[in-house]
């Protein structure tokens, strides 16, 4: 598995869609936003849900994390199947987000990787995607990646996608 963390509008998914292309075999990809939009239309913006504030912050509550942990037991069931697994993901809680991840991995190898973007360019794509609450770049950029160790980190600020991708390749063993 490689596991990407990283802000809204960080660049995970175009990284994610380039790694399906230079990896030399099939690579399936997960990611937060389907997960999301997977939800019940009355779990979003919800207090048992997630909410998104104006301001951009993200609260999820108890229902959340019970079918976000079963989305991730999912996931973790198809590679210990032989599926090779891209999950882009956002880790609102830091170091515990990570933790869920190992706890339910346990002995699946997996690629840590950060993705990281300047605030200021992170905040500026999210204007132009049109589909993100403003501030939730600016919000999570370096709150994400709080306490995450990574077995190697990229910066999209200045490198495009597919550069990332092969950088990320490079590791993936």
């Amino acid at each position: 598995m490689i596991i990407l963390n990283g802000g809204s509008s960080s660049g995970k998914s175009g990284i994610v869609r380039c790694l399906q292309s230079v990896l030399p075999d099939p690579w399936l990809a997960f990611g937060c936003d389907a997960f999301v939009d997977a939800l019940p239309a009355a779990m979003q913006e919800a207090e048992q849900g997630i909410e998104i504030a104006a301001d951009g912050t993200v609260s999820v509550g108890a229902t959340f994390r019970a079918l976000e942990a079963a989305w991730t037991e999912g996931i973790v069931t198809m590679a210990r199947a032989g599926a090779r697994i891209i999950v882009d993901d956002v880790f609102l809680g830091g170091a515990a987000s990570q933790q869920r991840w190992r706890k339910a991995l346990g002995d699946v190898p997996v690629l840590w990787v950060g993705v990281r973007c300047d605030s200021a360019v992170a905040a500026g794509r999210e204007i132009a995607r049109g589909d993100r609450a403003r501030g939730m770049a600016a919000a999570q950029a370096d709150s994400v990646h709080r306490g995450v160790t990574y077995d190697i980190e990229v910066d999209t600020t200045r490198t495009e996608s597919l550069e990332c991708a092969r950088i990320i390749a490079s590791h993936a063993g």
